[in-house]
């Protein structure tokens, strides 16, 4: 399959949404984009116009981004770019929208730090009379 592959940096606008689904944990949220540019009329740095993303994690991604981000922390966002036009309405206005659909989501570390801890998985879930350790 063809599908277009994106890295976008950016900055979390929304709050995560996340979903237990039938078909797994789903989460979602919006991600601005700006781009900077120097502009040599001006001998400075300019901002460009904001681009808003609705980004989509599955599974264990979606898990792991529900509880490591919020509002407003810098992310690198890669996955497959999906952009979606709804019929015009009444008054002919059309809506197009661009989602990515993640494999990959960290924090931009240019903008900040970051301590990363390993998921560890169990193949037996655990116990009510079963106690867990905390290294």
């Amino acid at each position: 399959m063809n599908d277009t592959l994106v890295t976008l940096v950016g900055y979390v606008a929304t709050q995560i949404d996340y979903k237990e689904t039938p078909n797994g944990p789903s989460a979602r949220f919006r991600f601005a984009v700006t781009p900077r540019y120097f502009d040599r009329r001006k001998e400075a740095w300019t901002d460009g116009s904001t681009s808003f993303y609705t980004v989509w994690a599955r599974r264990a991604l979606a898990v792991n981004l529900a509880g490591s981000v919020s509002v407003g922390e810098p992310l690198v966002v890669h996955g497959r770019l999906r952009v979606r036009e709804d019929p015009p309405d009444g008054e002919g206005h059309r809506w197009v929208a661009a989602e990515i659909d993640a494999t990959a989501v960290g924090h931009d570390l240019n903008r900040g730090t970051a301590a990363f801890r390993r998921v560890v998985k169990t193949d037996t879930p655990l116990m009510a009379t079963q106690k867990v350790a905390v290294v």
